[in-house]
C-alpha cells in the first residue's frame, strides 16, 4: 500500500513542469557582462564598467548596492569569498568570512545538560560573527581597484538615501518577515515595517544611507570604528551579544591562494578552506571524468544516480576534514589527490542506493605544508571575478543595527554547535569545524572560474547554503557535459544530497519522467522542493569571444553588460 501512494507522488514532483527552457539563449555581449541577484545592483556595475573601471571596481560597487537593494543576503553586516582571475591569467582568492568574537566559546549555544539550545545559533544577536565585508571591500580595492573609492560607494548611498522600488519577490519577503524584524531587533526598525508591501513600493534606508557615507568617506574606519562600530556594539549590549570595539578593529581580511586543479580539458579555479566549496566541487568534477553522463544525458536515472551518490562521499568529507586552515590542519592536498578522490566511489554501484550510514569519511593524505547571494563580473580587459556574499539565512540573525540601519549576520550557525549536531541546513560538523574566539565558520561558499585552452571559459558561483557546492556542479556539467547554453544550464531543474540526512532534496522537474520511481527503486529517498535550489550568476565566454550571461529565473537576478 506505501508503495501505490508513493508511487504516483514521485511522478508528480519529478515531472511537474518548471516552465524553464534549456535551451534558452541569455544575454550576450562584446565587452562586459555582469551578472547579479538584482536588476539595480547589476546596472551599477555595469555603469561602472562603461566609465572604465574594471572587474573589481564593478564588484566593490555591486556589493554596496546588494546591501541595499537586496538586504536579505546583500550585505555589509556579514562576509564572503572571492576568486579573482586577471587578464593575463593570474589568480587570487579573498577570504572576508565572518569571524567569532573574542568571548565565543565551543560550548555556547549548549544548555547545563550539553544539549544545543534550539535557535540560538541562529536568530538574535548572539548568532552574528564578526562582519568581514566592508574590511574585504577595502583590500580588493587597495590590491586591484583603479577608480576612487568614493565613486564605487556611492551608487549604494544614493539608492538608499533616495530609495528603490521593491520587486515582488521582495516585498513578499520583507512581508514575511516583519514579526522576527521586531522580536530580534532591540528597537523596531520603523523603516521596514508596513502592513503590506507591494510591487513597486518605494523602500527608503536613510540610517543605511548614512552609514555607507560614512564608509565612502572614511573607507575601512567608516565601518569598524566611530559611530558606526559604536551603534554595533550598543545594539550587542542590549540585545546580549558578545561583538565588541576589539572584535571589530581586530578583523582583517585574508587573502589566500586560489584552488586550482585540471579537470578533462578545463582549469578549475576555485575557494580553499574555510570554504568547503572548492574541494568539493573539484572532488565531484573530477569522479564526473570517469564516468559517461554526457552519453547518459540530463534528467535521467543513470546521470541522477551517480551525481547523488558522488555527493554523499563528498559531503562525508565535508563533515570530518574541514575547517579554518587557521586553526585546524586541513589535508588539502589529500583531498584532492585524484588517486583518493576516485577511491572514493569503489563501493559505488550503479544498480542501488548507498545508505547514508554506510558511507563514511575517507582517509586521504596528511596535510602538508540558505541566504547567500552571488554575482559574476567579466570586464573589458578581459579581467574576470567571481564573488559570493551571505547573512547566512533570509535576513541573517534577523536584528537591525539601530542608528546604522544593516541587518547583522548569523553566521555563527555554521560552525559546529556540537560534534555531530546539524545547522539549519542540516549539514553535519565535527571538530574541525568547532567554535573558537577568531575562528572562521566553515562555509558553501563556492565562487568559481574555469579555463579552457588557457583562455577565461566560465565565472559562475551561487546562493543556496549546502546546495551552493551542487548547483555549481551541476551548473557546470550542464555546459560542459550536457551542451546546454549558460542561460539553460542554470535553468535546469535541480537536486541535492548532503550525505546527512539521507534524502534527496529536488525541484519540481529537476528529474525526468520516470526518473524519480527509478531512482525510488534503487533505494533513494525524495523530498521534493517546490520554492528552488540555489540562485545562479553565470557568464560563459563563447568561441567568438562574445559572452553569455546566465541569470537565475529563481529570483529577481539580472544580467547586463555592453
Amino acid at each position: 500500500m506505501i508503495k501505490k501512494l508513493l508511487i504516483p507522488f514521485l511522478l508528480i514532483i519529478t515531472a511537474g513542469c518548471q516552465n524553464r527552457s534549456l535551451d534558452e539563449v541569455g544575454l550576450i555581449t562584446d565587452k562586459a557582462m555582469v551578472v547579479s541577484a538584482h536588476p539595480l545592483a547589476s546596472s551599477v556595475g555595469n555603469e561602472i564598467m562603461l566609465r572604465g573601471g574594471n572587474a573589481v571596481d564593478a564588484a566593490i560597487a555591486v556589493q554596496f548596492a546588494l546591501a541595499v537593494v537586496y538586504p536579505d543576503a546583500g550585505n555589509i553586516g556579514g562576509g564572503g569569498f572571492l576568486v579573482l582571475r586577471q587578464q593575463d591569467g593570474s589568480v587570487d582568492a579573498l577570504d572576508y568570512r565572518e569571524e567569532a568574537p573574542g568571548d565565543a566559546h565551543r560550548d555556547m549555544y549548549l544548555n547545563e545538560e550539553g544539549e544545543v539550545i534550539e535557535d540560538l545559533s541562529v536568530k538574535g544577536h548572539l548568532a552574528a560573527g564578526v562582519p568581514g565585508t566592508v574590511d574585504g571591500m577595502v583590500q580588493l580595492h587597495e590590491k586591484y581597484g583603479t577608480m576612487p573609492w568614493e565613486e564605487l560607494v556611492q551608487p549604494a548611498v544614493l539608492l538608499a538615501a533616495n530609495g528603490f522600488p521593491l520587486t515582488a519577490k521582495e516585498a513578499e519577503k520583507l512581508n514575511e518577515n516583519q514579526d522576527d524584524f521586531i522580536t530580534y531587533s532591540t528597537r523596531r526598525p520603523e523603516f521596514i515595517l508596513k502592513d503590506n508591501w507591494e510591487e513597486g513600493d518605494t523602500l527608503r534606508i536613510p540610517d543605511l544611507a548614512k552609514t555607507l557615507a560614512r564608509i565612502r568617506d572614511q573607507g575601512r574606519a567608516g565601518f569598524y570604528e566611530g559611530a558606526t562600530a559604536q551603534y554595533i556594539v550598543d545594539e550587542m549590549k542590549r540585545g546580549g551579544g558578545i561583538i565588541s570595539k576589539e572584535d571589530l578593529a581586530n578583523y582583517r581580511a585574508i587573502w589566500r591562494e586560489p584552488l586550482t586543479a585540471k579537470v578533462g580539458e578545463h582549469n578549475v579555479i576555485s575557494m580553499p578552506p574555510p570554504s568547503s566549496g572548492g574541494i568539493a566541487l573539484i572532488q565531484l568534477l573530477t569522479i564526473s571524468e570517469d564516468y559517461p553522463v554526457d552519453e547518459w544525458g540530463i534528467k535521467t536515472t543513470e546521470t541522477a544516480h551517480f551525481m547523488i551518490e558522488a555527493e554523499k562521499r563528498v559531503y562525508a568529507d565535508r563533515a570530518k576534514h574541514l575547517g579554518d586552515p587557521d586553526f585546524i590542519d586541513v589535508p588539502v592536498e589529500g583531498l584532492l589527490e585524484e588517486a583518493y578522490i576516485k577511491r572514493r566511489m569503489r563501493d559505488f554501484s550503479m544498480d542501488s542506493d548507498t545508505d547514508s550510514e554506510e558511507v563514511y569519511a575517507g582517509k586521504p593524505a596528511a596535510y602538508e605544508g540558505a541566504q547567500t547571494t552571488h554575482y559574476s563580473i567579466v570586464d573589458p580587459m578581459g579581467n574576470a571575478i567571481s564573488v559570493t556574499t551571505t547573512l547566512n539565512t533570509n535576513f541573517g540573525a534577523l536584528v537591525f543595527v539601530d542608528g546604522a540601519g544593516f541587518l547583522l549576520n548569523n553566521e555563527m550557525d555554521d560552525f559546529s554547535a556540537k560534534p555531530g549536531y546539524p545547522n539549519t541546513y542540516g549539514l553535519i560538523g565535527g571538530e574541525a569545524n568547532a567554535i573558537a574566539p577568531g575562528k572562521r565558520m566553515l562555509s558553501s561558499m563556492t565562487p568559481t572560474i574555469l579555463e579552457k585552452d588557457g583562455d577565461l571559459y566560465m565565472v559562475v558561483g551561487s546562493m543556496g547554503g549546502s546546495t551552493i557546492i551542487t548547483t555549481v556542479y551541476q551548473i557546470i556539467l550542464n555546459v560542459i557535459a550536457h551542451d546546454l547554453p549558460m542561460q539553460g544550464a542554470v535553468n535546469a531543474g535541480r537536486f541535492h544530497h548532503q550525505w546527512e540526512p539521507d534524502w534527496v532534496l529536488s525541484e519540481l522537474g529537476a528529474l525526468g519522467p520516470g526518473t524519480g520511481l527509478q531512482l525510488w527503486l534503487k533505494g533513494h529517498k525524495i523530498a521534493p522542493n517546490p520554492r528552488g535550489i540555489g540562485r545562479a550568476a553565470g557568464i560563459l565566454v563563447l568561441p567568438d569571444g562574445r559572452m553569455e550571461g546566465g541569470a537565475d529565473p529563481r529570483g529577481d537576478d539580472a544580467a547586463a553588460g555592453f
